[in-house]
């Protein structure tokens, strides 16, 4: 009995090798040829032959098909010498001996262990915790090469996600059994394998069997790799087949067309404006609750909530900054600073930075505000009628400066490098700051002057 064992029977030791997984063990050569071993029950078949620990032998389940070869209870077949190496498999010092089970798709790997494997013969579930647990699906199994290792009778078994294990045994007959086991299950698997019929485009939910019987039976090394490429590029590609156009998803309101980041050109010409509705909807609500508070435009809100207002403006058209969710003005006072620093082209178009920089620089002052109107003149329509519209709600803010604390110089700093900045990043970005908050404040001192109509 396994209680009274000292040493396995040749063939039958707990001792199973690995490099991956194991499962339920069917041996495709006959139980006469590897010999009796007592306490083990063999079932012999045209097929093969079927070996289990006695007290399982009634559990055991052959339904007569090449599936069948699986059991309803825990299977264990344990081989005396079977080892597995690390990735390199190059070196004796990185091979172990493992108790090794396979069974489905599955392959396990346990610690050796005389007493805990003699106890599994008799409760399976005392197995301790595996050392390792393959899934054979999308896996690849060769016999490895003298490269791989200077051992006899070993298995490289290469995972789909790219790990490679090596497994041996000392005898012949039990390493090729356990490579047929092996190369059966991963058959079993890619021939079960579904993926979408190449016929049907309009179902998404419909799929196809992919391989035939010479599939069932061969495990090919790189092909089963190349193979399973394939099929998730054909997967890929089909899917995108299918996906509406971005054009039919706005027509069936699936998806509308933002504001925050979007072209200034863009929205206004989609809105039928020159000045985007959102940045009317923030000046006359901050306006109407008062232009005294303290640190208005300076004072940041809070940034959880600025993004919900975001969503709801991408979202919704009714939108009133009036609900209770937005009454901190500093959150609406945000998100209009929000939508100018995302703008893909700043309120002052990257073409005219460069000349708006050599303007403010100019020592001559009438000539200085003179080029600075005409640039701001020549700026596209909705820059234009939006900077103006932005420059006169800033001059009111400006008005309560007493009350609010936001003086000419505050309100550039806050507002300069978001109104005008250079298309890349290079140069010297602290004297870069330095003239754009000068560009801000000189328009704001300027206001009548640049914009006369205003």
């Amino acid at each position: 009995s396994p209680d009274e064992l000292e040493s396995y029977p040749m063939y039958c030791s707990p001792v199973g090798s690995y490099d991956q997984e194991a499962a339920l063990y069917t041996s495709p050569r006959s139980h006469e040829e590897l010999g009796s071993a007592s306490s083990w029950f063999g079932h012999s078949h045209p097929e093969g032959s079927i070996f289990c620990p006695e007290h399982l032998a009634s559990d055991t389940v052959w339904d007569g098909n090449r599936d069948g070869w699986e059991w309803d209870g825990d299977g264990y077949m344990g081989s005396d010498g079977n080892r597995n190496g690390d990735e390199d498999g190059s070196g004796d010092r990185n091979w172990s001996s493992s108790w090794t089970v396979l069974e489905g798709g599955i392959l396990t790997f346990f610690k050796d262990s005389k007493h805990s494997a003699a106890g599994a013969l008799r409760h399976p579930s005392t197995l301790t915790t595996p050392e390792h647990t393959l899934e054979l699906r999308g896996a690849t199994l060769a016999w490895a090469g003298r490269d791989k290792s200077s051992r006899k009778h070993v298995l490289e078994l290469r995972t789909r996600e790219g790990s490679e294990f090596l497994i041996q045994h000392d005898s012949d007959g039990i390493i090729a059994a356990w490579h047929k086991a092996i190369a059966d299950s991963i058959g079993r698997l890619v021939s079960r394998a579904p993926c979408p019929d190449a016929e049907s485009g309009a179902e998404f939910g419909s799929r196809e069997k992919l391989g035939g019987g010479e599939e069932k039976r061969a495990v090919m090394g790189n092909a089963g790799g190349e193979s399973d490429s394939s099929r998730v590029r054909n997967k890929l590609r089909k899917f995108l087949q299918r996906r509406p156009t971005l054009q039919s998803l706005r027509e069936r309101g699936y998806i509308k067309d933002q504001v925050f980041g979007c072209s200034l050109q863009v929205l206004c010409e989609r809105e039928r404006g020159t000045v985007p509705r959102f940045v009317l909807q923030c000046i006359q609500t901050v306006e109407r609750r008062g232009l005294d508070i303290d640190g208005l435009y300076r004072v940041s809100g809070n940034l959880a909530t600025i993004q919900k207002l975001r969503y709801k403006v991408e979202h919704d058209e009714q939108l009133d900054l009036d609900d209770g969710r937005w009454e901190d003005i500093h959150v609406v006072t945000g998100a209009l600073k929000l939508f100018l620093r995302e703008l893909p082209e700043p309120l002052v178009p990257f073409s005219h930075f460069e000349q708006f920089i050599a303007a403010i620089k100019m020592q001559d002052p009438v000539r200085r505000s003179w080029c600075i109107r005409e640039l701001v003149s020549s700026l596209p329509p909705a820059h234009h009628d939006t900077m103006r519209v932005l420059f006169q709600h800033l001059c009111r803010v400006i008005e309560y400066k007493e009350e609010n604390r936001m003086s000419v110089q505050s309100i550039a700093i806050v507002f300069g490098p978001t109104l005008l900045r250079p298309s890349s990043e290079e140069g010297n970005m602290a004297m870069h700051m330095v003239f754009q908050n000068q560009v801000v404040e000189h328009i704001l001192n300027q206001y009548s002057y640049i914009f006369p109509d205003g």
